[in-house]
């Protein structure tokens, strides 16, 4: 038996070796001339990029390596890492970043859990005049923040705000709500629940987008309320929540306009206001260290990157995502 006529198992002639694809065709002058009107479309926001946030990130990122002070008549130098062992060691650092902490622990629960619970009152079928409601909790939302602060100031000031008035008529004395180290974070987080329209808005968007026969077919298996909330409501919009936990983490990052308004960055009462934003405000408006402020901006900004990231690596345990999609 020859060589050529021994089994190997293939039926048929060899298969033919892959010729080579042939080279795509050049580009022609229409689409060349599409792609020329996308960039003059796109050049708008590709300019605004690394002029409004590129060129200042980079310029902040040097400058916290320089001695660069406003106020001084020395030329600026390089001076490697002092800013950033400086930053390390300094108390104000620490302080301001235990005070974002600890008020980050109390008042991010309520920030969520306040417009989950306004949200799933105002989607109830059993609820009159849900649009009516809807817009009453979203109204505070579109009144400037700043204004809000002043009227709050007002309002829980312990001698003339009529608060501790309205306590007072009821045998309740009022607590110095906003000069207490004991108050002042409860207030805060009752300043911070003024603004909760928006995200309250978002979660009435994601509860209604699920699916009613989800609902029907617990109904069938005997879950009251509470079981569908559960095990249904939560689950789907569990997309949202994440948006919205990440949104409030950010905002904790830049807390800074309700301490401010309420105490020009004094940190009153005793520091427990004085908040990281706060510090890094007068290291660049007040001391106008440049260089050290944009070693604290850009710590800031790390320690945001982080957090937010770690958030984003846990929601594959816990976010779901519509046909099987998951982070």
């Amino acid at each position: 038996m020859s060589v050529a006529s021994a089994p190997t198992g293939r039926v048929g002639p060899p298969p033919a070796l892959p010729e080579d694809e042939p080279d795509p065709p050049p580009p022609s002058r229409l689409h060349r001339r599409q792609g020329r009107i996308g960039l003059v479309f796109a050049s708008p926001w590709v300019i605004g990029f690394f002029v409004l946030y590129a060129l200042p990130m980079a310029a902040s990122l040097w400058f916290s390596f320089t001695d660069f002070n406003l106020t001084s008549a020395e030329p600026t130098s390089f001076v490697g890492l002092d800013n950033w062992r400086r930053l390390f060691g300094d108390p104000e650092v620490i302080n301001s970043a235990w005070v974002t902490v600890k008020f980050g622990v109390l008042s991010l629960p309520f920030t969520i859990l306040v417009p989950l619970g306004f949200a799933y009152l105002l989607t109830s079928k059993n609820l009159w005049g849900r649009s009516f409601f809807r817009t009453l909790f979203y109204l505070p939302s579109v009144i400037p923040f700043v204004a809000a602060v002043l009227v709050f100031n007002g309002m829980l000031n312990s001698q003339t705000g009529w608060a501790n008035r309205a306590l007072g008529a009821v045998g309740i004395p009022g607590p110095n709500w906003l000069n207490s180290e004991v108050w002042i974070y409860p207030t805060l987080t009752l300043i911070a629940l003024w603004g909760v329209g928006n995200a309250m808005i978002i979660f009435i968007a994601g509860m209604n987008s699920v699916p009613e026969d989800l609902y029907d077919a617990a109904a069938v298996d005997g879950a009251g309320s509470l079981a569908m909330f559960r095990h249904v409501t939560i689950p789907l919009i569990s997309p949202v929540l994440f948006y919205n936990i990440v949104v409030a983490l950010i905002g904790l990052f830049q807390y800074f306009l309700v301490p401010f308004v309420l105490k020009n960055g004094s940190g009153d009462p005793n520091g427990s206001t004085f908040f990281y934003s706060m510090y890094f405000y007068r290291t660049l408006f007040r001391l106008q260290n440049m260089g050290y402020a944009a070693t604290l901006a850009w710590m800031l900004f790390i320690a945001g990157v982080v957090v937010t990231g770690v958030l984003f690596w846990s929601a594959k345990y816990w976010v779901h995502y519509e046909f099987g999609e998951r982070s």
